[in-house]
């Protein structure tokens, strides 16, 4: 095959597949707010934020009298701000190679660190989810440790289809050490030859290195330092963000920390009973004995997140307890729906006075290429963009798990 000059469009074309196929959490995530981005309000764009309607809920009439309830629906965006690259020289004899001479030399090294960037940066959602299971900081080396998972998310009515984990390079191989002994051919065959485990439990397991470790806070004890009761939060007035603040005392948490308050129980979301087990809270942030946290605790209604203890009216003393050791760091497996997390890419503009300029989207992913000539030097320099935004849209269709539950 003779040797063909490399122009941006080719290029571009080659680095967004290489780059598609080198995406781990970014397939799992939902991908489907790409074409509102491309629609026109009134003739004009809708410019970088996109707003996203919540779900409602409601409560079951008992009788045969009519109850009408209101239609509260809260929203959430998703912004399209984050412009990361990757930049690189060709000479012209370069740009005389085969493309797949030229793709494995410079272009998929190049593509896998832009492939990293954007998994690194959904896997950064993590702190928005309120629920960990398993014990902090063990590794999950036997199906009893993974199976927590699909557990609490069945115990929160997530659906079941759908679901994916991401694991930590340790815990996939604890893992996989645990699958090889299981009597089941066709998922020891994998876990021994291919090093891969599959779908486990109803949830399609990828490992990756991008699963980010958490700093817990210096003080992960502590207490409610005001009154807390069911009059406090309105669901009307936090359904956009449900986030609450509250007054606290001897602690200090990280944003990202996980943490449960005395005497208040999860429900589940449909029939709103009691679970049995603390109603998790992720911490937004913490500064001066002030906390904001996620999600606000809703005591009643339709939109009951809680339920806390019989004979219990205030929170207030009631002890604060974080996961974790202080100050320590733990690696944030995740399990999830694609319905909790967001990815959106959007083409960039071909800019005015730029020359030879190509833009490729290839399921979803858009990248944009343009060449800057050196004549000096006879060296091409390429830039290679994209814009993208990240967004936990459903943190409820989410959780963090560890070893050891």
């Amino acid at each position: 095959m003779s040797n063909t000059t490399l122009t941006a469009d080719i290029i571009a074309k080659e680095a967004v597949m290489i780059l598609d196929n080198n995406l781990v959490m970014a397939k799992q995530v939902f991908r489907g707010y790409e074409n509102d981005f491309d629609k026109k309000v009134n003739g004009y764009n809708i410019g970088e934020t996109l707003s996203i309607r919540k779900p409602t809920d409601f409560t079951v009439r008992n009788g045969s009298t009519m109850t009408a309830q209101d239609v509260i629906e809260g929203k959430t965006s998703i912004t399209v701000d984050k412009f990361k690259g990757v930049d690189f020289k060709f000479t012209t004899q370069d740009l005389t190679l085969r493309i797949e001479d030229l793709s494995e030399r410079v272009i998929k090294p190049a593509m896998v660190q832009l492939a990293n960037q954007i998994d690194r940066d959904l896997m950064a959602l993590y702190a928005s989810v309120p629920n960990w299971v398993g014990t902090a900081g063990q590794t999950i080396d036997s199906y009893k440790d993974f199976a927590v998972g699909p557990q609490r998310l069945d115990e929160y009515a997530v659906p079941t289809d759908g679901r994916s984990a991401v694991l930590s390079p340790a815990d996939h191989w604890g893992l996989l050490g645990s699958q090889t002994a299981l009597y089941i051919q066709d998922a020891a065959k994998g876990a021994y030859r291919q090093g891969s485990l599959g779908m486990i439990g109803g949830v399609d397991t990828y490992m990756s290195q991008n699963v980010p470790t958490h700093i817990t806070g210096s003080d992960l004890s502590g207490t409610v330092n005001q009154s807390v009761t069911t009059s406090t939060i309105d669901y009307a007035t936090v359904k956009d963000s449900m986030q609450q603040t509250i007054t606290v005392a001897s602690l200090n948490l990280n944003p990202g920390d996980v943490f449960t308050i005395a005497n208040v129980n999860g429900v589940n979301p449909v029939s709103k009973a009691d679970l049995g087990f603390a109603k998790q809270f992720t911490c937004v942030s913490y500064s001066a004995n002030t906390l904001v946290f996620y999600p606000a605790m809703i005591w009643t209604g339709a939109f009951q997140n809680v339920a806390v203890a019989s004979g219990t009216t205030d929170l207030n003393t009631a002890a604060i307890t974080a996961v974790g050791t202080a100050s320590t760091g733990y690696r944030q497996n995740m399990m999830f729906t694609e319905k909790a997390f967001a990815l959106v890419s959007v083409p960039l503009v071909s800019p005015p006075g730029a020359v030879d300029v190509s833009r490729r989207t290839y399921k979803g992913t858009s990248v944009r290429v343009i060449p800057v000539y050196d004549g000096i030097n006879d060296v091409s320099a390429w830039r290679l963009d994209m814009l993208y935004g990240t967004k936990a849209i459903d943190p409820r269709q989410a959780l963090r798990v560890s070893g050891s539950a």
